[in-house]
C-alpha cells in the first residue's frame, strides 16, 4: 500500500463496530529498554524488555442505542476486545488488522464547550498482547 489518506480505519471495542463515529484512532506500542552495560564498554548497551501498548480513540459522541454511550458505559472497569485496521478492505499483509484486550480505565461522557461538536476521547492500556495479523 502506497501512501493514503486515512478515511476508511475500522474499529471495533468489544465487538461492536464504531467505526462510523472514530475521528482518530492511535496504537502506541513500546518496549521497555534495559541497559546492559558491563564493565569494559564505553559505549551503553542495551536490549529490549517487556513490551506494552495503549490505544487512544476519539469519537463523535452519541447516546443512542448501540452507539458510543451505549457500548463503553458497561465496559467500564473491565477488559474489552480493540481491533484496528488503516482500511475496511480484507485483512492482508499491507492492511493488517491490530487487536487486543485493554482495561477500560476510562471514560468521559461528556466535555466539550458551548456549540463544539460533542466528542469524546479514551486512552486505554494494554491488558496483554498486541497482535498483528495479516490474513
Amino acid at each position: 500500500m502506497a501512501t493514503f489518506a486515512l478515511t476508511d480505519a475500522v474499529v471495533t471495542v468489544g465487538g461492536t463496530d464504531l467505526s462510523d463515529h472514530v475521528r482518530q484512532v492511535t496504537i502506541n506500542a513500546s518496549a521497555d529498554q534495559l541497559d546492559n552495560t558491563a564493565m569494559g564498554q564505553t559505549f551503553r548497551s542495551r536490549q529490549g524488555g517487556l513490551k506494552d501498548w495503549t490505544v487512544t480513540l476519539e469519537f463523535n459522541q452519541d447516546f443512542a442505542a448501540s452507539e458510543i454511550d451505549a457500548t463503553l458505559w458497561p465496559l467500564l472497569g473491565t477488559n474489552a476486545t480493540v481491533t484496528v485496521k488503516a482500511t475496511s478492505a480484507s485483512t492482508s499483509a499491507t492492511n493488517p488488522l491490530y487487536s487486543g484486550s485493554v482495561l477500560v480505565s476510562g471514560y468521559n461522557p461528556l466535555g466539550n464547550g458551548v456549540g463544539d461538536l460533542a466528542t469524546t476521547s479514551v486512552t486505554w492500556q494494554g491488558a496483554g498482547a498486541l497482535s498483528r495479523a495479516t490474513s
